[in-house]
């Protein structure tokens, strides 16, 4: 296939989405997504196939995100083993769609917990373009590839280096997101943060996990704005996470703040727990500066109204797949691949005994 096929598939595959969804089809995969996996709600599997084909798929954004490669012709494709993560609907779309629009051969063996909607989406594209259907391969155990691209957390990441290291990779793992704040927002820009914390229910590395907050923050503007976000509490491993980490702050008679379906505690650690926040104060946004610095190999986005600080993005645009620019924040492999460890945009949900 000719780099303009690929792209017209792609194109027209976003198109059948945006149908799809205003014609409800995609409900009975909703359904099934959501036995699948508990935390895939019909709103959040809407939410990432209207950023797919928003993004993702547009043939604009697709031309320009394409203009710095050279892939016009692929003679001789390589096939790339794809591990992929199943923390959020869809989240190994991008990594599929990388490999089969570089003219690449793409043996995917799927997350146990996001299997329905990939399936539906790769046959979908191929109902679109035949021609792809010897360009995928599915696969329970990955064997006789060229490269390989595996996401997961700390654990999985060892033992993918441990098999996968002899191979050109990418290897990714787990990164956290954290929000910068002035205590000058207003309303509706801490309404925009509320997107980036609750969405997929806070599972995902680009949802914000950990606050900085000046001296002397009130927390009661934050929590009147997140009260737009209450209805996550009717969800049941959601609540269940709030009602189990909530016991273990009592328990251990830690000071913590609680509106009702989500506590917010200080604490410098990155990561926190479903339905919490972590947050730490500072006297001055040189501080903070200093430890996003640090921490840089560790954070998968920064959000602030500060613009001061380098490279963040606007509260509320944590979860878009784009950045400001509009151009997509990931890359496209070329025909010589580098042995290497990376992290992952929006990939492997933080450790948890109740998330699963």
């Amino acid at each position: 296939m000719q780099l303009q096929q690929r792209i017209a598939a792609f194109s027209a595959l976003g198109k059948q989405i945006s149908t799809d969804l205003q014609n409800h089809a995609f409900e009975p995969y909703f359904n099934r997504a959501f036995a699948e996996n508990g935390w895939f709600t019909a709103e959040s599997i809407k939410q990432s196939l209207e950023a797919i084909a928003k993004y993702f798929l547009d043939e604009a954004h697709m031309r320009e995100w394409l203009e710095s490669y050279d892939l016009q012709d692929n003679t001789a494709p390589q096939t790339v083993g794809l591990v992929l993560a199943g923390n959020i609907p869809l989240v190994g779309w991008h990594d599929v769609q990388t490999v089969l629009i570089s003219g690449n051969k793409a043996m995917i063996k799927f997350s146990s917990k996001d299997k329905v909607l990939m399936e539906r989406l790769l046959k979908m594209l191929v109902e679109i373009e035949p021609a792809f259907e010897d360009y995928i391969i599915i696969a329970e155990r990955l064997k006789d590839f060229d490269a390989v691209i595996a996401t997961g957390s700390g654990n999985t990441v060892r033992y993918f280096e441990y098999y996968f290291g002899k191979y050109p990779h990418v290897i990714r793992g787990s990164r956290n997101s954290v929000a910068v704040l002035t205590g000058n927002e207003t309303n509706e820009e801490l309404e925009n943060l509320g997107e980036d914390v609750f969405s997929y229910f806070g599972l995902g590395c680009r949802n914000i996990s950990k606050l900085y907050v000046p001296k002397d923050y009130n927390f009661n503007k934050l929590f009147e704005a997140f009260e737009k976000f209450k209805e996550a509490a009717n969800h049941n491993k959601y609540r269940n996470n709030y009602e189990y980490h909530k016991s273990l702050l009592l328990l251990n008679r830690e000071h913590h703040l609680d509106n009702g379906y989500l506590i917010i505690r200080e604490d410098k650690s990155l990561a926190s727990a479903v339905a919490s926040l972590n947050f730490e104060y500072y006297s001055h946004i040189s501080e903070v500066e200093k430890m996003l610095q640090a921490d840089k190999e560790k954070l998968q986005c920064v959000v602030t109204k500060d613009e001061n600080i380098t490279g963040a993005l606007p509260l509320g645009t944590a979860q878009r797949p784009m950045d400001r620019t509009g151009r997509t924040t990931r890359s496209v492999p070329r025909g010589k691949w580098r042995a290497r460890t990376a992290h992952a945009p929006e990939q492997t949900a933080q450790a948890d005994p109740l998330r699963r």
